[in-house]
């Protein structure tokens, strides 16, 4: 098969560099990309006033926690944060940079509901996408991130629904490519409903199949992207809880069918208790699989700063503390790897 990026084209060679960077044992992805509305009713549910100036406050308190390099090689924020600047003037991705810290950048436009698809959605943002994609290369960015979204119900998500989706999320990743920035590639079976694990493994195996179809028909490189899947889980109105070694075990064997070329896999929470997703992701580590496996958690690591901050500047230090604790768990998690035995 040919590919759009040959072998030794810079453009592959720089992908695979940062994808290195962001895979670094030990490391996750912290993700502080929320949408300005979401961002908004997060800071309102913490008494905050959700003005442009309190979203970037709230980002410079993520990205400044003291150390906060030791376990986290890369940041995704969305289109608002990667133009403003810290307190000090400097721009939030050369300030980050400055850190030793990847910017990575949210492209897509969020979902829609999908013409067609009686309720299901699409992600959208393919519009343009190559032009924006040069200019936040010019602003600093080094990855960046798309999000599509299956919820999973008596009939669906329907095939419509998945192929549509995983096209898009292959679109985008052949873009990024082209464009020298590394994708992050992330299909969320979402934990909303009843099922039960089983269902779960079901659905994003399909899924995942229909992803890797797509990437292969665009000749995207595996080994410069990063996959950011939901782990296998029942839905959170199901009567039983599965145990980390549960989760484990149905997740990385749903994975197994990726190739080893991949660069790496680096899990959503997906709205999971953040030691609970901690923990599913220490159980991980005790499988031997041919990429490594790490985190790129959103709220699982930043609603605890958020809910200790508040808005209030005596407590900036403490909120970083939340952060921190969570950030050091799941990096000692995911720096287990290579130290367990073969499963």
């Amino acid at each position: 098969m040919l590919n759009h990026l040959k072998e030794g084209h810079p453009h592959m060679t720089t992908c695979r560099q940062v994808v290195a960077r962001m895979m670094a044992p030990g490391k996750g992805i912290l993700a502080a990309d929320e949408s300005i509305s979401t961002m908004s009713k997060r800071l309102q549910q913490n008494g905050v006033d959700p003005t442009a100036e309190n979203r970037r406050t709230y980002r410079e308190l993520l990205a400044t926690a003291p150390g906060l390099s030791d376990h986290v090689s890369g940041i995704i924020f969305c289109d608002e944060t990667v133009r403003q600047s810290f307190s000090d003037g400097t721009p939030f991705p050369e300030a980050v940079a400055a850190r030793g810290i990847l910017v990575g950048i949210k492209v897509d436009m969020g979902t829609k509901l999908c013409p067609g698809l009686d309720g299901e959605t699409i992600t959208e943002g393919l519009d343009g996408l190559p032009v924006r994609l040069a200019e936040y290369a010019g602003l600093g960015a080094a990855f960046a991130k798309w999000r599509a979204v299956f919820t999973i119900g008596p009939d669906t998500p329907s095939r419509g629904a998945i192929r549509s989706n995983a096209n898009a999320l292959a679109r985008y990743a052949a873009a990024c490519q082209q464009a020298g920035i590394v994708p992050i590639v992330e299909p969320e079976v979402l934990m909303d409903g009843s099922h039960n694990r089983g269902v779960c493994r079901e659905v994003t195996n399909e899924v995942h199949t229909a992803v890797r179809t797509e990437l292969a028909l665009l000749n995207v490189d595996l080994a410069g992207i990063i996959l950011k899947p939901n782990m296998i889980i029942e839905g959170v109105d199901y009567r039983n809880r599965s145990t980390p070694e549960e989760v484990a075990e149905l997740t990385v064997g749903m994975l197994r069918s990726w190739p080893g070329d991949l660069a790496g896999v680096a899990f959503l929470s997906g709205g999971q208790d953040p030691v609970r997703a901690t923990d599913n992701l220490e159980a991980m580590q005790q499988h031997q699989t041919p990429w490594p496996l790490t985190f790129s958690f959103g709220r699982a690591l930043v609603s605890p700063a958020l809910s200790v901050w508040r808005g209030d500047p005596e407590l900036v230090a403490a909120g970083q503390a939340a952060l921190l604790s969570r950030v050091t768990a799941n990096g000692a998690a995911a720096g287990l790897r290579g130290a367990v035995q073969p499963s």
